[in-house]
């Protein structure tokens, strides 16, 4: 029989981003769903699709939530998307050549980002490759590294050529809610790392770290051939950075005052 592939995701109230999504995954054996609550009409799109739409209510973050969707594939491949992501007809096609005569148990796929009206190709975030294709019971994700985690595994892998199409920030405000959403799930995992714990280190890590981070993304990575939007992009990029270490000491700090 030839190999089967299922679609992971996590999703709440994605209505906009699900049917573009979705469409562009029609061919896949299975897709599975994890919802954590939507209000929205996400529920109704993903059954339209035939989606393996499971309920969880109790949002335990990314990678939690993704540790869920794969575990619920039963496809011998697995693709693991967000609800933002559109995966191309050139990358499907790569995708199916791949897993019928696959080199490696697990691929990296490379991504295009939007910021506002501009694709980002430039400050070292892109190609921004993502390991999304596995085998299924070979990657496990990493729960441990922020709020987005990735998938881990241990052997060879391999590189798709064709991109995976990222609708990350088609506004200002979407960006700006995302990063302070961000920001603060990664205050668990620094905080276990000790990240920030004095006034000397908060100055390294929420000054230093995102001027040098600035200047090393916008200038010596090129970033400024983004134009406009590039400039905004790593100017706040640099601000997120700047956050989560403060949110970090912050917690820290918290923490400290209630022994």
């Amino acid at each position: 029989m030839p190999p089967t592939l299922s679609v992971a995701m996590i999703a709440r109230n994605e209505e906009k981003n699900l049917p573009r999504t979705l469409e562009a995954v029609r061919w896949a054996d299975e897709i599975v769903i994890v919802d954590s609550g939507s209000i929205d009409r996400t529920p109704e799109i993903a059954r339209s699709f035939g989606a393996n739409h499971s309920f969880n209510r109790d949002f335990r973050g990314h990678p939690q939530q993704k540790t869920i969707a794969i575990g619920k594939c039963t496809s011998d491949w697995i693709l693991l998307l967000d609800a933002d992501e559109v995966v191309s007809p050139e990358l499907a096609e790569e995708i199916r050549r791949t897993i019928q005569n696959p080199q490696h148990e697990a691929y990296w796929i490379p991504r295009l980002n939007l910021f506002m009206d501009r694709w980002i190709r430039h400050g070292g975030f892109y190609p921004d490759h993502k390991l999304r294709l596995f085998k299924r019971g070979s990657a496990h994700m990493d729960t441990n590294i922020g709020p987005h985690g990735t998938p881990q595994f241990d052997g060879p892998k391999g590189t798709l050529k064709h991109d995976l199409i990222h609708y990350a920030y088609p506004n200002f405000e979407i960006y700006l809610s995302h990063m302070n959403d961000y920001s603060s799930e990664n205050v668990d995992a620094l905080v276990k790392k000790g990240k920030a714990r004095s006034l000397a280190s908060l100055l390294a890590l929420a000054v230093l770290n995102p001027a040098v981070t600035f200047l090393k993304n916008y200038i010596f990575r090129l970033g400024f051939l983004d134009g406009t939007a590039g400039l905004i992009y790593h100017l706040n990029h640099s601000v997120y950075i700047h956050w989560k270490y403060v949110k970090a000491w912050y917690a820290q700090k918290e923490r400290r005052s209630e022994y």
